[in-house]
């Protein structure tokens, strides 16, 4: 990391450029394949084309929660000069990650509105008391726990599209498909993993027959992923954590396709983050359970990661660093010249790339 700065990870990005709606079969996104020193357009439906019999694909399979809320303020009576009356408030809440005693972390708009003990009612029988702030977010504690709060919150919440379509338009009942992957399972995320967004049951079945396995693994996407890095010195950067498991059989899988000699191809830079993180130094699969923080940048030895598929990312993010390790920064520079030169669609709802780094940069 040494010698990194922020600005060799930026790009000018023309605003019509990033999507906010997802192609239509989601197949139909286009695809910007590059293997070593080879740049090809494509499709993710031209994905299996790519493949090899033996290759495994690893997939997260988390499931995003409709995080966004929308409740009213209830201040029971304050004082009016000589009167005493009710008074309410519009409070928009976004949830980030469960702690363990059962509370919530949350953005909340107003924050500063809010004093503790305060209850914030939503629709659908849900409440909250404001039990007071965390490192700028609000500590919430919820009246429905389990299944009754997992109810509640899909009749209640919307879907926390990210901040760059947010900004264009509202969350609607579309968002509650398209922001989740055809095979979403395990509750948690407040981020959907984008490049697992493109795949549909036809395309999986068409890889399985083909003779590509795929492992599934779970990372549960924070809303950290959309933060900017702040650091000029990429070693002054503090990464967010996110919850993840590989299990047992996961890890198994994962070995056996190595040892048979056939690729590993995480799905998405959650998935990589994810396997190795969970990886040995000599690449051997470990199952694994716990938050990671691992922070990717270029100059890092992949354990187990043969290529990715991935969507376009964020100017000075500390996914483009992901990439740029991966691929090396020219190459990276010269693939998003490419994609932005022949109008490809970014970010979530956006196109994506298959990337196969040269054998210099392989582990």
């Amino acid at each position: 990391m040494s010698g990194l700065r922020l600005s060799d990870f930026d790009f000018e990005l023309p605003e019509e450029l990033i999507a906010t709606r997802p192609a239509r079969p989601r197949t139909a996104a286009r695809l910007l394949v590059a293997e070593g020193a080879t740049t090809r357009d494509m499709h993710v439906a031209d994905l299996p084309s790519l493949l090899r019999r033996g290759d495994r694909l690893v997939l997260n399979d988390t499931r995003v929660i409709p995080a966004r809320l929308s409740g009213i303020r209830c201040r029971d009576m304050v004082e009016r000069g000589a009167e005493l009356r009710s008074t309410e408030a519009r409070i928009e809440v976004t949830l980030l990650d469960p702690a363990s005693d059962g509370t919530w972390r949350a953005l909340v708009k107003p924050l500063k509105k809010l004093r503790e003990a305060e209850v914030v009612r939503f629709d659908a029988g849900l409440e909250a008391v404001f039990l007071g702030r965390d490192d700028g977010a609000a500590r919430l504690r919820f009246n429905l726990s389990g299944g009754e709060f997992d109810a509640a919150l899909a009749r209640a919440g919307s879907m926390p599209l990210p901040p760059y379509i947010a900004a264009k338009r509202p969350a609607d009942k579309r968002d509650k498909e398209d922001y989740q992957t055809v095979f979403a399972r395990h509750l948690g995320a407040v981020a959907a993993p984008t490049a697992s967004l493109h795949f549909d049951a036809p395309l999986l079945q068409r890889i399985s027959a083909q003779g590509v396995d795929i492992t599934y693994v779970t990372l549960h996407v924070g809303a950290g992923t959309f933060l900017p890095v702040k650091t000029d010195d990429l070693r002054d950067h503090k990464m967010h954590s996110e919850w993840g498991e590989v299990s047992e059989s996961a890890a198994a899988e994962i070995n056996a396709t190595r040892a048979a000699g056939g690729r590993i191809i995480p799905v998405g830079t959650t998935a990589l983050r994810l396997i190795e993180s969970a990886a040995t130094r000599d690449g051997q699969m470990q199952p694994w359970r716990g938050a990671t923080d691992i922070f990717i940048t270029p100059g890092y030895r992949f354990r187990v990661t043969d290529a990715l598929m991935t969507n376009f990312h964020l100017p000075k993010s500390t996914l483009m660093m992901l990439v740029s390790a991966l691929m090396g920064i020219e190459r990276i520079r010269g693939l998003y010249a490419h994609a932005i030169d022949n109008g490809y669609r970014f970010f979530s709802y956006g196109d994506a790339s298959f990337l196969v780094p040269d054998d210099q940069r392989r582990r």
